[in-house]
């Protein structure tokens, strides 16, 4: 424990020091020298470091760690699933692509929305029933579990990884034009921070730290969205007058331009973000942290609630950014770009509307906001090393509790540091399209093992293996060979391949390869697991349609 005071003091200091070299910092910056803003954002690290601080002292068993004890209620939990969507990546992002392409914006937020039916009808119950901490838990009951234990560790991380370069570039360009610091030290100061809740805190920490946020994000959001219809009246369709008035684009924002553009590659974004919420990692262990199926059907209720209101207040405030920001001078470089990023167009905003006081709030909550969902993801991928690989694969399950801790804290420090290269590496990107990338793979790796081994009782380990390790690489050699990689981070003139998301393809390949290899299947791992299947259909977590 004087590990964890001392550690809580010099994150505490190092947020001082950050927010006082900002505050004196020469250059453009809407934050810069905001003392209102540097408040809040002391106050909420103080507050995030007092609730990691509590939950430390909870945290005295491996169940604590990865799962805060399924003590979470309905409610809670829903409201935490809520908070890692309602992501400073979904926020910042989104609204830029409202701000810079108009109704293209509104198919992320509804692709995201769908999600989470489609998570609670097909996998919520039987993942709650099956499992323990991890996916891997709930798909080893019906299948041979090293192999699926690697399997899922690898996609996890890969999944994990993705997903942490849209929150790393927010939390970057965000600290950055606040306070008028440079944005690798405002990646370092995001990833320290970030490694310090999860390695002391857990699932506890991460679950209480997403609640606050989401509860504060989803206030300030409703606070923005009020201020700027207050602007036009509220008159809804004054604001898209306005907004198309000033736009390049002009009425063309009021139509989907991309769908129309490339229509395979926009259905393809949209199975990506309908079906990928199913094979996120860190979003399918909340379904551990509740006492029962019950509550945690009820969480996605309760998600499914908190996240349609956040995604129809983001695209008013995406419309309001156009309106309020890309005309203002103010707001603006000398080339006629948003100061510090189109990613930042939201917090021009809150200046434009609410002043200071509102910038500092909104910019200190999304800050928080970063900070939960990197947790929430270093979580997930820690517990894939530590539980999956080291303790059921290496230790055969017989690692001690605290050996398995330490090497989930272990675990934690390399995906930190990971997660800073990364968010240094695509800081150009918007965040928004970075996660379209993220669920893209999911949905082609995880999403097909867990729904196959969930709903059919043929399914072997080998095909299981096989079929979601060629959706894993072909999405990630695809995502790499397309447009967001191959153009705009290598630097080529062409893509190699055009489809952007590559999710037409690989996820089709990947239940495909799943069933042909399963139905081919003869070794004796097959039989196994096809005895173990058969065995499994009286056990009531199987109730229902299962298919043949």
């Amino acid at each position: 424990m004087n590990i964890l005071r001392h550690g809580a003091f010099l994150a505490l200091s190092a947020s001082a020091c950050v927010a006082s070299t900002g505050s004196f910092a020469a250059g453009s910056g809407v934050g810069t020298g905001n003392g209102v803003a540097i408040a809040f954002f002391l106050a909420f690290v103080l507050a995030t470091l007092a609730i990691t601080y509590w939950a430390a002292k909870r945290t005295k068993s491996t169940d604590d760690f990865y799962a805060a004890g399924g003590e979470i209620t309905a409610l809670q939990n829903g409201l935490a699933i809520a908070g890692d969507f309602m992501s400073a990546g979904a926020f910042l992002g989104l609204t830029a692509l409202v701000f810079s392409s108009g109704f293209d914006g509104l198919v992320y937020a509804v692709g995201y929305a769908t999600g989470m039916p489609i998570v609670v009808f097909l996998l919520a119950t039987r993942l709650r029933k099956l499992g323990k901490y991890t996916v891997a838990d709930a798909v080893s009951t019906r299948l041979g579990e090293t192999p699926i234990r690697i399997f899922s560790a690898c996609a996890s991380l890969c999944i994990v990884s993705l997903y942490l370069i849209a929150q790393m570039v927010g939390a970057g360009q965000l600290i950055k034009l606040l306070f008028g610091i440079d944005y690798v030290y405002a990646e370092m100061l995001v990833g320290a921070l970030m490694m310090f809740y999860v390695a002391f805190g857990g699932m506890v920490a991460t679950t209480w730290v997403q609640l606050v946020k989401a509860t504060l994000l989803l206030l300030g959001t409703i606070v923005m969205s009020f201020l700027v219809l207050r602007n036009f009246g509220f008159n809804f369709s004054e604001l898209l007058r306005h907004a198309v008035e000033i736009h390049p684009k002009g009425s063309a924002i009021l139509s989907p331009q991309f769908l129309v553009r490339d229509p395979v590659s926009g259905f393809s974004l949209g199975l990506a973000v309908m079906f990928g919420t199913s094979g996120l990692p860190h979003i399918l262990m909340r379904f551990f942290t509740v006492p029962d199926a019950r509550a945690a059907r009820g969480s996605v209720f309760w998600a499914s609630a908190f996240i349609n209101l956040f995604f129809a207040l983001v695209f008013v405030i995406g419309f309001g950014s156009i309106a309020l920001v890309a005309s203002n001078p103010d707001f603006l470089d000398g080339a006629g770009k948003p100061l510090g990023g189109v990613n930042m167009v939201a917090i021009h905003l809150e200046k434009a509307v609410g002043g200071n006081a509102l910038l500092g709030f909104i910019s200190a909550v999304a800050f928080a906001t970063i900070l939960a969902v990197v947790s929430g993801l270093t979580l997930a991928g820690s517990s894939a090393v530590s539980h999956d690989l080291y303790a059921r694969v290496f230790c055969k399950g017989s690692a001690s509790q605290a050996n398995e801790v330490r090497v989930s804290r272990i675990s934690t420090l390399v995906l930190g540091v990971i997660a800073v290269a990364l968010g240094i590496a695509f800081r150009t990107q918007n965040v928004a399209y970075m996660l379209g990338l993220t669920f893209s793979v999911a949905c082609s790796s995880t999403f097909p093992v867990l729904l196959l081994a969930l709903y059919w009782k043929r399914l072997t380990t080998i095909g299981a293996v096989v079929g979601g390790t060629v959706g894993l690489v072909s999405a990630i050699l695809l995502t790499v060979a397309g447009p967001a990689v191959w153009v705009h981070v290598m630097g080529n003139a062409k893509p190699l391949f055009s489809i952007d998301p590559p999710t037409i393809v690989t996820m089709p390949l990947a239940f495909m390869t799943c069933w042909l290899i399963s139905i081919l299947d003869r070794s004796k791992q097959a039989d196994a697991d096809r005895a173990r299947s058969a065995t499994l259909q009286e056990h009531p977590v199987f109730a229902g349609p299962i298919g043949h």
